[in-house]
Formats: C-alpha cells, structure tokens, sequence
C-alpha cells in the first residue's frame, strides 16, 4: 500500500510536462472565474453602458458599443490566462509560449476592437453626406482588411515569426496570381473609377445597354447588382461600366 500511495503521490506531483495536477485544477478554476467574469462583465456593466448611451441624442455611441460588445469581451479571458501564466511554474519555452499566448491575446483584442469600430466610425460620414454609402462600403472594407494585416503581422512578430521573408514570398506569390488574374483587377479597378466618378451610387436606376436595367443594389470589388424590373437580379462585370454608355 505503502507503493501505492508514493505511485498516486508522484503522479499527483508530477501531472502533465512536470505541471501537477493541484496546478492543473487551480488553472482550471482561474479559467472557469475568467469566463464567469466575462459573463457578468457583457451582462452587467455592458448593459449599464448601454442605458447610458440609449439616453444620448446621437446612434453612432449606440452602434459604437454594439459593436465593441465582443472585442470587450475578450479581457477577462485575458486577464485569467495572464494570472494563470503567473500562477504555473513554467520555465524555457513553456514560459516563453505562455507568455507571447497572453501578448497575442491582448493584441487580438485591441485589433478586434479597432476592425468592429470601423463601421460606425463611417456611419458618421455617410449620415453627413460627406461620402456616398457605396463609398463608405468599399472604404470600410479596405480599412478592416488592412487592420487585420496590420494586426496579424504583429501576432506573427509576438511568436518570433520573420515577417520579411514571408512579405518577399507574398510578392512572388503575388505576381504569379496577377498574371492569371487580370480580369480581376481589371473589375477592381473599374470599380474604384465607379466610386471615385460617381457615375452611380446604390439605389439608382440605370440602363447598361445589351445588359440590364433596373436598380442598383450593391456595386462590389470585383461585379454590381442589378436588380431588373421582373424583380431578377443579374451581376454585371464591372469592366462592362467603364466600356459602355450608362444611362442614369
């Protein structure tokens, strides 16, 4: 018996990679406080703040808030797996690991709430008429995509990954692509002299001829929609715009 107990003693200490199993539990119960803490933080003061804001005049706070309601939701889970990095006694890469985990999260976090404000950032100027909605659509895409490159090139230089050669085996990629892809960008850059010209915007009639005509109701990266009269929608190239005559 005597075996027994030293057997269950050392398993007991010795757990999983030298982490025993008091550890482990402990972890677990830090973990576990996280998420309820994340609950009560999205439940409680979240919802204080949005008492707060439905009492202003503007929406932008309102749309602002809904839309950080996630990325706020992450600090908690931060905050436990930083106590919890502090709490088990790692060592070497384990350490190492552990702790680049609690940078990225903190960066996932700050970028998640940069990308999801973003798009009642643009309300503002599509509700003052400073830019046209289609142009919001295409400003707000671009401005998300380039806060996540942004934000993921950081996670990859937090874990010790090189970002230049990666970036020079994109360029080659890149050329590859664009030399297969040239009707895409020719619809890319059709699309931006769409936008920028302000030929037409979404909700506008027009008459593409040997095409379609009907309602405009989303002009893309790469087509448009066209919502005809027999209520059939048809997508249009958009090259097509910058090679025809359009009746507005």
């Amino acid at each position: 018996m005597d075996g027994l107990a030293e057997i269950f003693t050392n398993v007991w200490e010795q757990g999983f990679l030298g982490i025993g199993i008091t550890e482990i539990i402990v972890s677990l119960v830090i973990f576990l406080a996280g998420a309820i803490g994340r609950a009560f933080f999205v439940g409680r003061v979240l919802k204080w703040l949005e008492n707060l804001t439905a009492n202003t005049d503007s929406e932008v706070d309102d749309v602002l808030l809904e839309s950080l309601k996630k990325p706020l939701g992450y600090i908690p889970i931060t905050v436990a797996l930083y106590f919890i990095t502090l709490y088990l006694p790692l060592s070497g890469v384990a350490d190492t690991f552990a702790t680049n985990l609690v940078k990225a999260m903190i960066a996932f976090t700050i970028f998640s709430a940069l990308a999801n404000s973003i798009a009642p950032i643009f309300q503002i100027f599509t509700s003052s008429a400073v830019l046209t909605k289609s142009m919001t659509m295409w400003l707000e895409r671009a401005a998300r995509i380039i806060i996540w490159i942004i934000g993921l090139g950081i996670i990859l230089d937090i874990f010790g990954i090189q970002i230049g050669p990666l970036v020079a085996g994109l360029g080659l990629f890149s050329v590859a692509v664009a030399l297969g892809a040239q009707d895409l960008f020719k619809n890319l850059i059709s699309g931006i002299l769409i936008i920028t010209e302000r030929r037409f915007n979404i909700g506008d009639i027009i008459n593409v001829p040997n095409q379609a005509m009907g309602t405009v109701e989303h002009i893309g990266f790469r087509s448009t929609l066209i919502r005809q009269f027999d209520t059939s929608l048809i997508s249009i190239p958009n090259y097509v715009f910058s090679d025809s005559s359009i009746i507005n």
